[in-house]
């Protein structure tokens, strides 16, 4: 019996999204077939390379407050297109944030009473009204849910500026409040039913931002966890909960790696390296970055594109990163947002610029794979959100990277095997001409032809 391909197409020019083609089937490769010796894409299973935790996007107040908002059909759905494995892309590594960030609707912490060093005014119940909600019914389509947390700044009264937005530094004899701090976080999330599985100590440590950030040195980030956060977690019952450090652009993570894992006690701190992708592509530091650190995780954090981009401009940046950053030893790929308002909210850093009379065609407005345009009461499902679901649908947790060749660059390309066995091969096309290629797998081959500006995924 011969072997079956499934093919799963996105191609917006002819309106296929994340459609299921006509299978294709292997043939007995002949050597030497004119024309298709030289036209080849292998797979080589033989060889497996990192394993995959998963794919999702963040837990923002934005989100989660567009998700109160609109009635109860609206909302089931939202939550079934990225969650359910069977109806959706099947999301299942996702991110929240601890205290606000610029996707949230205004600036908040858990606990404002100044120099409580205690901390016995730390309350979560601000993310009681939307947050936690949202994720536990997440957690009703994806039950294997793994969630990270990020803080954008601790409380104001902790740094040395004084206040959360703008950048500044944790001052030093807040360094122990804040360790306990980001554990009664996880402590009482747990308690409201939400496991946190691990935490990056700062979102990107080098910005000084106009909204919430915190400023870290690579050695600071080292001190603080070795000497603080990992001996809480240990000492408040929560010692198995993972810490990632950097949480920022590929651009230094080799500099920062370096400086922050830098002697034998702070590698065994921290679990793994978080990226983001807006200093440009540079996956051949997430590669040198896995060489110098081979035990340690890496996940692509956050990512997300701008309002206004063409039809498939937004997906196709999604999986060129999302390929490149695979075959470069990421453990994991996040989205940003995944539900925001036409308007690109809410967010309280937007209405700041828009109150302080800001040109609107200066303002930069993120945009998410799901918006929800609040006039129609309707939603709006960017390329992004297909592109992505070709990889988070079919590349599933536990699933190991492989080995693979391409006769041509143009067609970017990854490849995994799944627990199960079957093997999903995803090609991205990005020119505007036709690729045709054999896959080729075991002595066998199967015709493929992948449009211009499109997308497949290939199991078998």
């Amino acid at each position: 019996m011969k072997r079956k391909v499934r093919v799963i197409e996105t191609h917006l020019a002819s309106d296929t999204k994340l459609k299921e083609m006509p299978d294709l089937y292997f043939q007995k490769d002949k050597e030497g077939s004119e024309g298709r010796e030289d036209r080849l894409l292998n797979i080589y299973d033989e060889v497996q390379y990192q394993e995959i935790l998963g794919f999702g996007g963040a837990f923002t107040e934005s989100t989660t407050l567009n998700l109160s908002q609109v009635d109860r059909q609206l909302r089931e759905k939202v939550l079934e297109l990225y969650f359910s494995l069977e109806k959706g892309i099947g999301y299942n590594f996702c991110r929240s944030t601890i205290n606000s960030c610029d996707f949230s609707e205004e600036l908040y912490s858990y606990d404002d009473v100044e120099d409580d060093f205690a901390l016995k005014h730390f309350d979560i119940s601000h993310d009681k009204e939307t947050i936690i909600p949202a994720m536990k019914a997440a957690k009703e389509y994806a039950e294997d849910l793994l969630i990270f947390s990020s803080p954008w700044s601790p409380p104001g009264w902790m740094k040395t500026t004084g206040k959360m937005a703008k950048g500044g530094k944790l001052r030093k004899d807040c360094q122990e409040t804040w360790a306990e701090y980001v554990a009664r976080f996880i402590q009482e999330y747990e308690k409201e039913g939400v496991s946190i599985w691990g935490v990056t100590v700062q979102n990107e440590a080098k910005a000084r931002q106009g909204w919430e950030s915190c400023v870290y040195s690579g050695g600071e980030e080292r001190d603080f966890v070795t000497g603080y956060l990992r001996p809480a977690f240990d000492r408040m019952g929560i010692g198995d909960r993972k810490i990632f450090f950097w949480d920022h652009n590929k651009e230094r993570v080799v500099e920062r790696a370096k400086e922050t894992l830098c002697n034998k006690r702070a590698e065994s701190c921290f679990d793994g390296i978080a990226v983001h992708w807006y200093s440009g592509d540079h996956f051949s530091a997430l590669d040198v970055t896995h060489q110098l650190f081979p035990d340690k995780y890496l996940i692509a954090s956050e990512q997300c594109t701008g309002k206004g981009r063409k039809l498939e401009e937004s997906g196709e940046r999604y999986a060129h990163d999302i390929i490149g950053d695979l075959n470069n030893w990421a453990n994991a790929w996040v989205d940003w947002n995944m539900f925001l308002n036409e308007d690109g909210g809410p967010s309280h850093w937007l209405e700041e610029q828009r109150r302080e009379g800001r040109d609107e065609n200066k303002i930069w407005v993120g945009e998410s794979p799901i918006v929800y345009d609040r006039k129609g009461q309707r939603l709006e499902i960017r390329s992004s959100y297909y592109y992505m679901g070709h990889f988070s649908k079919f590349i599933r947790r536990g699933a190991r990277r492989i080995g693979y060749s391409v006769y041509d660059s143009a067609i970017e390309t990854c490849a995994f095997r799944n627990e199960d066995g079957t093997i999903v091969c995803v090609v991205l096309n990005r020119t505007e001409a036709e690729k045709e290629f054999g896959l080729r797998y075991r002595q066998e081959i199967a015709d493929v032809k992948v449009k211009p500006h499109s997308i497949v995924t290939l199991i078998f």
